[in-house]
């Protein structure tokens, strides 16, 4: 017996266009940050509406980048959620300010009430993670800020084409700053990168001088401005820029991107169709609050109705040819942060969540016949370890 043809669980969608701006960024000698990520800045913008958008070499950059530029340090906390990639904590505590975790609601998304209760005096800023590309309640989230003086920067990882409740692309709202990723499963592919994005021309002037080494002029403005090749050093800045090479391959993607995220909205419309008659399962939640990028597809397992948890449906599927993954394994449960962090709010929902918690393949360049495969596995499984099963 041969084992079946390997289904991954992401691919990124490129096309032609990308490969020949990425030849075309070879051969014009500027690799490096320069007109290509000028543009690619400029096209972002127009795209969500944001006053001011810099491209970075990855989500994690953005975020402490946009932290740093609004001046978290050590004595202040952050609230964030526990439901989330590591990233979203460390850069908190590279700052010197403290996380602090406020646990999640139904959606998976941080809980407004929860961050509620979080505030304390110390409290500076909130940063909300928009999990599997559905947004966080911001509107309950921007109000919470207003009336307690705090910084809003959003982690949009998973939210390239997502909108807000108002109608407004992720990236324009009222928040602080938003950063995005075009990390290799991204909706928005470039292998790495990123994006941040602010209405502050303040908040912009000072991340844009952090990103590079914290100097005055970056190499392409000086030579676009045929200036000399003098430059200071303002700040102690990082490195953070992001080079012609990926925002060649960016600025094709962000033109395809509607069209992507449609297609991952049919395959999801096709997954929740399919599961949503399964008692042994629940479907992912769809559009809330705002509308859904659909980066991920997250099943939660009944585990009361099936005779196998989590890690053996995991398993059948790979058996089955199929990749999944599971997002996230909770923040409290890594051991580095049952070190370092203090727990004032248990994260119940979170934790019970997890064991539960089953992401499908789910991409632009997926076929019918692959979302069928992914959809009969699941029903199969379902029907083989259901409790009233044979």
């Amino acid at each position: 017996m041969t084992d079946p043809v390997w289904l991954p669980f992401a691919v990124p969608d490129h096309s032609e266009d990308e490969v020949d701006e990425l030849v075309a960024t070879l051969r014009s000698g500027w690799t490096t940050t320069g007109p290509r990520a000028v543009q690619f800045e400029k096209d972002f913008s127009a795209y969500t509406g944001a006053n001011y958008s810099l491209a970075v070499n990855s989500c994690t950059a953005g975020l402490h980048v946009a932290l740093a530029a609004c001046g978290l340090g050590p004595g202040d906390e952050v609230i964030t959620t526990p439901m989330t990639f590591c990233s979203s904590v460390n850069v908190i505590i590279q700052t010197g300010a403290t996380p602090v975790l406020a646990d999640i609601g139904a959606d998976l998304n941080i809980d407004p009430k929860a961050i509620a209760r979080a505030i304390t005096p110390r409290t500076r800023a909130i940063l909300p993670v928009h999990v599997a590309g559905l947004p966080c309640d911001m509107e309950a989230i921007w109000l919470l800020a207003a009336n307690h003086n705090l910084k809003v920067i959003e982690d949009a990882a998973h939210a390239a084409g997502s909108y807000y409740a108002d109608g407004e692309a992720v990236g324009k709202g009222k928040s602080d700053a938003v950063a995005f990723s075009f990390y290799a499963t991204k909706n928005l592919s470039t292998g790495e990168g990123g994006m941040v994005t602010t209405g502050s021309a303040e908040l912009e002037d000072r991340m844009r001088i952090l990103l590079l080494h914290g100097i005055s002029r970056d190499a392409w403005k000086r030579y676009s401005e045929k200036a000399s090749w003098y430059y200071e050093v303002v700040e102690c800045g990082f490195k953070y820029n992001m080079s012609d090479l990926t925002a060649a391959i960016g600025i094709h993607q962000l033109r395809r991107l509607n069209g992507m995220n449609a297609r991952r909205a049919e395959i999801a419309t096709r997954y929740t169709a399919a599961f949503a008659s399964l008692d042994e399962v629940e479907v992912a939640p769809g559009y809330q609050h705002a509308g859904h990028s659909w980066h991920l597809y997250v099943l939660r397992l009944n585990l009361d109705r099936l005779t196998i948890d989590r890690a053996r449906f995991f398993e059948e599927m790979r058996d089955r040819g199929i990749g999944c993954s599971v997002h996230f394994i909770p923040i409290p449960l890594h051991p580095y942060y049952q070190r370092t962090l203090t727990m004032h709010d248990p994260c119940t929902r979170a934790l019970a969540e997890y064991p539960r918690l089953l992401s499908l393949p789910l991409y632009s360049k997926m076929s019918d016949e692959s979302v069928e495969r992914v959809i009969e596995a699941v029903q199969e499984i379902v029907a083989q370890y259901r409790c009233d099963a044979d």
